[in-house]
């Protein structure tokens, strides 16, 4: 057993209050359980209680066994002289306030109910399940698993925002800028993501703007900051945006990352780096002020359309500035695009519209529902566990349930656990 158990037992009031007696016989009742403190120093704060018929203000401060309060040196911690009461699941040990007064102690062993106890035994015990529930996730009710997804969903975005809302703090407030490195990193895919973000870093915004309406600078710019000119080869469209860069990096006093930064091995021809840059720079030369528009668009469709474009015809007959390629337009495919609104358009939604005093949570719930559900190793397990999902909503809910409550064993604090604790 752990002491989270306990937390919760007392969070929830799971367990007999008839007739409460404390170690020393004295009546208990509890009029305020308290406030869950989830930083140092006792457990639940602000709680009210009724002590052999006095009344009481102060903290709860919970241990498996009495004796952990010397075990932990609370007798020397001043955070814990506001304590009004010892809850313990065992009862070993006398505990007492600095003025020699012992701290009134309930214990919880003979009080909990032995069927809450053995949900939480089954449920934490197994070492070897995949999830901790997978034997008994689909007797969960529909009702109680969609409001718990639609809550999965909104914390996964709000740990995305993290990364948003420290990238707007270095770049002082500029959305637009936020959006181009957020996009170069989802357009890195997984295995080039963070050389993706340095070379998006790598250039102050100012001058993406003022070059991304000529493609042709654009892409000198993107391919030169990666590194790619290092080398020497004999195609003209390789020398004239080399020509071109070594210009622009004087002007702008640039310094390129290293093209070693960006894989190649063992990836489909059209995740190349040099393809995603090519089209990266397709996107930005061809739409100005991508940001305002995207903010605007609620339908899937209106994003297919604005993401439709083609790469310049050097890119269409090549993958890399020495390897030719049977001719294709090397359009964005529509798998790509849902990628991209799931991991940057619809945060960056969500902490755009936060900061302009609140989310528009319907319609975000509306745009994700329309997209297609991803493919990976986490969501074709839990396929095999009967939980199907038909878009990415379920999906991004699912990865965050696995990630952050199943992972870590978080059963307490989940409603599907919750749920099973309580059968």
């Amino acid at each position: 057993m752990k002491e989270a158990f306990l937390h919760y037992v007392w969070k929830y009031t799971l367990f007999s209050v008839t007739d409460l007696y404390g170690s020393l016989k004295e009546p208990i009742v509890i009029v305020k359980n308290g406030t869950y403190n989830t930083n140092s120093g006792p457990d639940f704060l602000n709680a009210q209680l009724k002590i052999d018929n006095q009344f009481w203000s102060g903290n709860i401060e919970i241990h498996l066994k009495s004796s952990d309060w010397y075990l932990h040196n609370h007798e020397v911690d001043s955070n814990y002289d506001a304590v009004i009461l010892h809850v313990v699941w065992e009862h070993d040990a006398d505990i007492y306030m600095k003025n020699n007064r012992p701290i009134p102690t309930l214990v919880l062993k003979d009080l909990v109910d032995q069927n809450l106890l053995k949900n939480y035994t089954n449920l934490l015990s197994s070492k070897t399940l995949w999830i901790p529930c997978q034997n008994q996730i689909t007797s969960i009710d529909s009702f109680t698993f969609f409001n718990w997804k639609e809550r999965l969903f909104f914390e996964r975005l709000e740990s995305k925002s993290i990364v948003i809302f420290d990238l707007l703090k270095t770049s002082n407030n500029n959305f637009e800028a936020v959006l181009f490195q957020l996009l170069a990193k989802n357009f890195g895919l997984k295995v080039n993501a963070d050389s993706f973000l340095q070379l998006a870093q790598s250039i102050d915004f100012s001058i993406i703007r003022k070059e991304q309406f000529n493609e042709q600078k654009l892409a000198a710019l993107l391919f030169g900051q990666a590194g790619f000119f290092d080398g020497m080869v004999e195609e003209e469209y390789f020398l004239l945006l080399k020509n071109e860069y070594d210009y622009l990096k004087h002007k702008y006093n640039l310094y390129p990352i290293s093209n070693k930064q960006f894989s190649f091995f063992r990836m489909r021809p059209n995740n190349f780096p040099t393809i995603r840059i090519a089209q990266l720079v397709s996107l930005f030369s061809e739409q100005q002020n991508l940001f305002s528009k995207l903010m605007k668009i609620e339908k899937l469709d209106a994003f297919y359309t604005l993401f439709s474009l083609s790469v310049n015809d050097f890119w269409k007959i090549h993958y890399t500035f020495e390897t030719r390629s049977k001719k294709s337009d090397k359009k964005l495919t529509k798998s790509f695009i849902d990628l991209l609104l799931i991991n940057t358009i619809i945060p960056l939604k969500f902490v755009y519209q936060k900061n302009r005093g609140g989310a528009d949570e319907e319609n975000i719930l509306k745009l994700i529902q329309q997209i297609k559900p991803e493919k990976n190793s986490i969501i074709s397990k839990f396929s095999e566990l009967k939980i199907n999902s038909t878009s990415a909503f379920q999906t991004q809910a699912l990865l965050e349930l696995k990630t952050n409550y199943c992972a870590p064993k978080r059963c307490l604090e989940c409603a599907i656990g919750n749920k099973l604790l309580r059968s």
